[in-house]
């Protein structure tokens, strides 16, 4: 087996949209990866106060485990300019500075016609992100962390479905390989190394309907909850971890497993 090491890094800087695949990061402690999902576009409601911001479930944004028609969708975003552009089939559909409101309007507009039928109202993308970047992140989970795939435990997982699964489906930030498969989801509350970053595991990442999601074409086309649960007994695919020192990340770092 290969030495573990990481094999790629990425963020998804509007939640539910496209992934955005990262060469190098610079990490804090304490915080997520610069940029990952720090805009949501709440569905029907108007509840998020960016003044005093606060973890809601995700049932209460635009979201891949309802609304799969938000995979046709390709987005890019700047980080100097703070524009979101997004793409379907090659044209760009829409596009705004969402670090502004009438950026964020834009973008609404789009949404609020292209995602009608899934819709239970106006559609409000929200951020607390500024001038000097993001304030807030609107994870599944309500502590800021890192979201850790082991591709071969992916790979297992393979071998029960009978066909493939492409790891996207499992958004995560940072995925690694040259691992048992499984053990990652033993590193609960255990301090390892990626590179030279010290991070520490502190949440099984259980799985949901989202899985289900083909990136690539946005149908339902697998149950991975499903085949989670009858191969392993769980649903669980990944781990979050929290960062404890500040520190730059990039593919190809090494993986130094829980002593």
């Amino acid at each position: 087996m290969a030495e573990p090491h990481v094999t790629a890094l990425y963020r998804y800087p509007v939640k539910g949209l496209s992934a955005e695949k990262l060469d190098r990061v610079a990490l804090k402690a304490g915080g997520t990866m610069p940029w990952d999902r720090a805009f949501a576009v709440e569905n029907g409601t108007a509840d998020f106060d960016p003044a005093a911001p606060k973890y809601f479930p995700k049932t209460k944004f635009l979201m891949l485990m309802k609304d799969e028609r938000l995979a046709t969708l390709d987005t890019q975003f700047d980080d100097d300019s703070g524009v979101l552009t997004i793409m379907r089939d090659g044209k760009q559909v829409a596009r705004g500075d969402i670090t502004t409101r009438i950026g964020r309007q834009l973008i609404e507009h789009f949404l609020a016609s292209y995602m009608k039928d899934e819709l239970r109202g106006p559609p409000r993308m929200v951020t607390v992100a500024g001038d000097t970047g993001p304030g807030f992140s609107f994870s599944d989970v309500p502590m800021p962390v890192l979201s850790l795939i082991n591709l071969d435990s992916v790979r297992d997982l393979e071998r029960v479905t009978g066909q493939p699964v492409d790891p996207m489906r499992f958004r995560g930030n940072v995925y690694v390989e040259g691992l048992p498969a499984w053990s990652e989801l033993e590193w609960e509350n255990r301090t390892f190394s990626l590179g030279g970053l010290k991070v520490k595991g502190v949440l099984r990442t259980q799985r949901c309907a989202a899985t289900n999601v083909n990136p690539r074409t946005a149908e339902r086309d697998m149950n991975l909850p499903q085949a989670l649960k009858l191969g392993y007994g769980h649903m669980d695919m990944g781990i979050y971890c929290e960062i404890l020192e500040d520190g730059d990340l990039a593919a190809g770092d090494v993986l130094t497993p829980p002593a």
